[in-house]
């Protein structure tokens, strides 16, 4: 898997959204942060399905 893929940016992006929450106390950033974060691993999993279905 690539490092640019937008999976796991989409999760280094919420982690550091996350932990601005955090740090501010902004409950709705560290909650954004978090949603990101599932975005980017739902991403990432959807890929991996795809390159195992091309595979068969």
């Amino acid at each position: 898997m690539k490092k640019t893929d937008s999976g796991l940016k989409d999760k280094v992006i919420g982690k550091v959204k996350e932990v601005e929450g955090k740090v501010t106390g902004d409950k709705a950033r560290e909650v954004q942060g978090k949603a990101q974060q599932a975005k980017g691993k739902i991403k990432e999993k959807a890929k991996e399905l795809k390159d195992d279905l091309e595979d068969h």
